[in-house]
């Protein structure tokens, strides 16, 4: 048997205080916590680059339980999806939080990054 894609995909990094990755239903999710600014934003960019490595990404970044985001977190979400775009593949952010729809308007980003409010396949019953 021929390796597959899935070989070369990179191993996602290791869980650290403000991302982890996981998979979920095709998905790769990024769940994102805590404040994230230009001391901690390398850390959630470790995990978008691995996440959207691999050919026909399909990224879901979890940022339900972000407290404060600033340019810098902006800047590596922005960064994720259009490496997921250039990988043939898409990244969506997960979010309905006041603060994060607020911030994602006030820089022009609501068409480019158009938040879910929840992951897909969540509350249904």
């Amino acid at each position: 048997m021929t390796p597959d894609a899935d070989d070369h995909a990179p191993e996602p990094p290791t869980a650290n205080p403000h991302a982890r990755t996981r998979t979920m239903d095709g998905f790769v999710v990024v769940e994102v916590t805590g404040e994230i600014d230009l001391a901690t934003a390398e850390f959630v960019l470790d995990h978008l680059d691995a996440a959207t490595a691999p050919p026909a990404p399909d990224v879901l970044v979890d940022l339900r339980a972000v407290e404060f985001i600033d340019c810098s977190g902006l800047r590596v979400l922005c960064r994720g999806e259009t490496r997921a775009r250039e990988h043939g593949g898409r990244l969506r952010l997960v979010s309905d939080a006041p603060h994060i729809l607020r911030l994602l308007r006030g820089a022009g980003l609501m068409k480019r990054l158009p938040p879910l409010p929840a992951l897909p396949g969540e509350g249904r019953t």
